[in-house]
């Protein structure tokens, strides 16, 4: 077996289950993650230096989604330029960057945890369904695969070989009308409101307790 290549390729019935499934409950999940971030908000005090470092996280996994999102075309190529030249999943690898600098800044154990078990339980499953389609649509997934690592990037891009039907997206750069499309926006504006709650929940919170008392 190569360093890259996929385990999963005849998955059982309980995995395939469970990979529907994860589909189905990775936004519900989001809403309860984001409300248990909430929660750890409101019990701990901002502390200005975690939130400063945390920016060292978060600022490149929102810089690898949005240069991901305005790359990929997704169900219509096989994507292997950009982002996709040194890993095959710069948009979950984003979001990780995103998640671990926010559990960051708010030094929760907790959150990471859950953050971890979240990405392990939801995001694995997901990844092998999207490759397993990616598969049997792209005839040059499996070469793709052995050039690319699946989540922790290369250090240089891999070059796809010409030829194949994986080298279709090698000449496309960066769209920002891609960009708009995917509406991956909202990921920034989500993170400018999670930064002001850090700073500003706790004690927006606390002045209305005093109020109320």
């Amino acid at each position: 077996m190569t360093p890259h290549s996929n385990p999963l390729k005849e998955p059982s019935a309980q995995w395939q289950t469970w990979k529907n499934v994860a589909r189905r409950i990775r936004v519900p999940l989001g809403f309860v993650t984001a409300a248990l971030y909430v929660f750890e908000v409101a019990q701990h005090p901002a502390r200005l230096a975690a939130i400063v470092w945390s920016l060292a996280l978060v600022v490149p996994g929102l810089a690898l989604r949005a240069a991901a999102s305005g790359t990929v075309k997704k169900n219509r190529e096989l994507t292997v330029n950009g982002p996709y030249a040194f890993t095959r999943n710069p948009l979950y690898l984003g979001s990780a960057l995103i998640a671990a600098g926010f559990a960051l800044a708010l030094q929760s154990w907790l959150l990471a945890l859950v953050l971890v078990a979240g990405f392990a339980v939801i995001y694995i499953p997901v990844i092998a369904g999207e490759e397993q389609f990616l598969r049997s649509t792209f005839p040059g997934f499996d070469d793709y695969c052995r050039q690319v690592p699946r989540f922790l990037p290369r250090l240089t891009p891999a070059k796809a070989g010409s030829g194949n039907s994986a080298g279709s997206g090698m000449r496309r750069g960066f769209s920002f009308a891609l960009y708009l499309k995917h509406r991956e926006y909202n990921a920034a504006l989500g993170a400018a409101l999670i930064y002001l709650s850090l700073l500003y929940l706790r004690p927006a919170l606390e002045l209305l307790l005093s109020r109320i008392r």
